[in-house]
């Protein structure tokens, strides 16, 4: 069989990885060093990194993160109030693993979102389907969904998502149809997925951002419940750009 044909059955097949380590193979001579078992072996291993880097990159394009960040560019100082052991622990996604709640909060430009986005960015890496929202366009998007008729089919796409990221949470209070989505795609993820909120407001605010008693309480204490929390400090990051 010609190389021509094996690489384009192994195109039919979707091997691309291994295709691509085939061709690396034959450019670099390495395959007179390889006996059969290895050089399968290779290419398989080629192949299985091949599709996780992809299932990674589909990962962060559909969660849409708000920045391309890293945990690893996160420097835990006394300063922000950033603990290295809370944020080296909370880093191995152990969390949500539990479906467990992180709760980011702080004032305005203490690096709140670029947080956010990196624990995101983290999951992914770690293989759970996340999805990022501001708070705003979160309720935006689910109030258009009732006028196309897919309001359910969105509920049920953010209800699933291992890791839920609401960022932004408590610029504007929450009207009726607000608070019901959001007490809806709570209940849904409670003790089965992570949601993690960020907020310049405290926690303690949130229940007068809510702005209905029973619902205020039936939410809070869902979210706040088994959650970790990070409460930053300091001077806006954005003024030493």
């Amino acid at each position: 069989m010609s190389y021509n044909l094996i690489t384009e059955q192994m195109r039919t097949l979707k091997l691309h990885g291994m295709v691509l380590a085939l061709e690396n193979v034959l450019t670099s001579k390495q395959a007179s060093h390889l006996d059969t078992v290895q050089l399968l072996e290779l290419l398989l291993q080629q192949e299985l990194e091949h599709r996780l880097t992809r299932k990674i990159d589909r990962l962060k394009m559909r969660a849409r993160f708000r920045y391309n960040a890293s945990l690893e560019e996160v420097t835990a100082t006394s300063k922000r109030n950033l603990d290295p052991h809370q944020l080296a622990s909370l880093s191995t996604c152990n969390w949500l693993t539990k479906a467990e709640n992180l709760l980011i909060t702080g004032p305005t430009g203490a690096g709140k979102s670029h947080l956010a986005s990196a624990f995101g960015n983290q999951a992914c890496l770690n293989g759970y389907k996340t999805l990022y929202y501001n708070a705003q366009k979160l309720f935006y998007a689910l109030r258009m969904s009732k006028m196309d008729g897919t309001h359910r089919k969105l509920i049920a796409a953010i209800s699933k998502a291992d890791l839920l990221i609401i960022d932004d949470f408590g610029l504007q209070k929450l009207d009726d149809n607000n608070r019901m989505d959001l007490m809806e795609i709570i209940e849904d993820r409670h003790g089965l997925k992570s949601t993690l909120v960020a907020s310049q407001l405290p926690v303690s605010a949130w229940h007068e951002i809510i702005a209905e008693p029973t619902l205020s309480d039936a939410i809070l204490d869902r979210i706040t419940s088994s959650a970790n929390r990070i409460e930053l400090k300091g001077e806006s990051m954005r003024k030493n750009k």
